[in-house]
């Protein structure tokens, strides 16, 4: 039986493909090994949304050469699409597979190739099909289930390399949809969690036209999980008619990740996202007024070309003055062909540092306050089949995405436990089970 080792980088939707890939290897009877571990195959599922993230994929290929120098390494996904000859530059790869091409890796991998290695598999992502549903029972070490419903993005913002490596927003079809779905509680799973790369352009290809609304509608009809998460969505794509139903509907997360990226109109009009400061200002302040319990995440990207110290004042004060529990913090990195990598004004790396430490320390502290909320309340627990490493609890979450530990009981992995919320361990509560 042949070893395969699988790393996956970046998007959710990566996890829901790489999990997709190991089920069919093993299917085909390869055995999974950890990438730590020496194999037969090494298959990398590569990201590039930032410099960073490339550069551990070039470090993921290199490490699976010196595990086992005879081995076959598939470096694929979006990486491979914007920069193949950079992988094909590195001795040793076998397969390049782009971003359609690596949910057929076992017809690459399983037909001999006439030429010299690396062998490469692109094809134009600007005319790719429909995405193909991804059919598989779940996921090997996760208790929550992730689903991807959309690929590709029509936005172009002008630091994003993602449209150039996904192509344009294409939708998976609602009966697709929903028999994945069905599957997923089939085998037990509790939460499922509705992924895309751009979520919220959901049905908008299809004629006649659909939208997030209709899907969740339907989940909700047909086969509702205990309970459906919304990954990100844009700040214009959040609707009154989505808040009520999130209010309404017991099965859907009071969880909203919305992306601001900036507090500064200057900045957001160079970066091509379409709304002002203040109605994302408008939107987080009627959500959580709405949604009382509504866990509101965003993403906050520093360092943009032209960020004056007084932009950056602007996403800060922003950020501090609203009830937002949780932020992700990205350095700007320019990503080749994005308008913004030939952008004047670039800031200088030690200037992003300082500016993303600062909003990492906002960070923490928003979410100590989001957390000191909901202490001595009685919240609902999804136990998850890991343990924290420094208490030895298994770790949980609310449905409103407070972290929780609980004390070990493998009896209660993959359970929603009623616990009361007892007090805060570092950023995360123990929850006592009731």
């Amino acid at each position: 039986m042949s070893t395969v080792a699988l790393a996956t980088l970046g998007f959710k939707v990566n996890q829901c493909e790489s999990a997709y890939l190991e089920e069919k290897l093993t299917q085909a009877d390869f055995l999974i090994r950890p990438f730590t571990a020496k194999a037969d195959l090494y298959c990398i599922n590569t990201c590039a949304v930032t410099s960073r993230a490339a550069m551990q994929s070039r470090q993921l290929i290199r490490r699976a050469l010196r595990q086992n120098p005879e081995a076959e390494v598939v470096v694929m996904g979006c990486y491979s699409q914007i920069a193949a000859e950079e992988i094909a530059a590195i001795p040793g790869v076998t397969y390049i597979l782009g971003t359609t091409e690596k949910l057929a890796l076992l017809d690459y991998i399983a037909r001999p190739e006439q030429d010299q290695p690396p062998c490469v598999h692109l094809n134009d992502v600007r005319t790719a099909p429909a995405p193909q549903p991804l059919v598989f029972s779940g996921f090997s070490h996760r208790t929550r289930a992730f689903l991807k419903v959309q690929d590709g993005c029509d936005a172009f913002c002008s630091y994003c390399i993602v449209p150039y490596a996904r192509g344009r927003s294409r939708s998976i079809n609602l009966e697709s949809v929903l028999g994945q779905v069905a599957r997923f509680l089939d085998r037990g799973y509790q939460e499922v969690v509705l992924t895309g790369i751009h979520l919220g352009q959901w049905g908008l290809d299809f004629k006649p036209r659909q939208d997030l609304i209709d899907l969740l509608r339907s989940i909700i009809e047909h086969c509702p999980p205990d309970r459906l998460r919304l990954s990100s969505l844009e700040p214009g794509e959040i609707t009154s008619d989505l808040l009520e139903l999130i209010a309404n509907e017991p099965s859907l997360c009071p969880h909203l990740h919305i992306p601001l990226q900036s507090g500064d109109a200057t900045i957001l009009s160079r970066m091509n996202r379409h709304y002002h400061p203040d109605f994302y200002r408008e939107l987080v302040l009627e959500a959580t007024q709405r949604i009382p319990n509504l866990a509101v995440g965003a993403d906050v990207l520093v360092g943009f070309p032209g960020e004056t110290d007084e932009c950056f004042q602007n996403s800060y004060r922003l950020i501090e003055s609203l009830p937002i529990a949780y932020l992700h913090v990205f350095p700007y990195s320019p990503r080749p062909t994005t308008p913004a990598a030939t952008m004047s004004a670039q800031v200088s790396p030690s200037v992003i540092r300082l500016r993303c430490g600062l909003l990492r320390e906002l960070d923490q502290a928003k979410r100590l306050t989001f957390l000191q909320r909901f202490l001595g309340e009685m919240r609902q627990v999804l136990v998850e089949n890991r343990r924290d490493e420094a208490s030895s609890m298994q770790c949980g979450f609310t449905d409103n995405y407070l972290p929780v530990l609980v004390p070990a009981d493998s009896a209660l992995e993959n359970q929603v436990v009623m616990a009361r919320l007892d007090r805060l361990e570092g950023t995360k509560l123990v929850a006592i089970p009731v």
